[in-house]
């Protein structure tokens, strides 16, 4: 369990992190006309390689993010413990279709993609903090801390 709480901390801090960073996104960094109307993978592939920089690093964290929840994933099904699998399954599923709505937005700038992708952003952020609260407190605080 151990892993399962490490990880979920680690990616709510990472979704925080993202929420701030796409906020900074759309009102300051202007996605450069060549993105426009391409297709996800490319949008995608331009976003990481191209200015503005703040927009390479949202999509950066955005992919880091899916590996990390599917680590999560993969702690929660190791622990056998289903209501982690559940709340850590939507939340990647949350975390995947984010990313569809940023690319999207990067590809037509339509403010229900943002506005899907940050909507989004906030439902994986529940769920990692709902697979914190079913994996229980850490041992040591059970064993009474490490004073005992």
């Amino acid at each position: 369990m151990s892993g399962l709480r490490k990880n979920s901390t680690a990616i709510f801090v990472m979704l925080l992190a993202q929420y701030g960073v796409g906020m900074g996104v759309n009102p300051y960094a202007r996605v450069p006309a060549a993105d426009h109307g391409a297709e996800v993978a490319t949008a995608l592939g331009r976003a990481l390689t191209s200015q503005p920089a703040v927009l390479a690093v949202h999509a950066a964290l955005g992919l880091l993010m899916l590996v990390a929840g599917i680590s999560v994933l993969t702690h929660a099904i190791l622990a056998r413990h289903r209501r982690a699998i559940a709340a850590s399954a939507a939340g990647l599923a949350a975390i995947v279709a984010a990313a569809v709505s940023g690319a999207t937005f990067v590809s037509n700038q339509q403010a229900g993609a943002f506005m899907a992708m940050a909507v989004l952003t906030g439902v994986a952020l529940l769920c990692y903090l709902a697979s914190l609260l079913v994996a229980g407190p850490p041992a040591a605080i059970i064993a009474g801390g490490p004073g005992e």
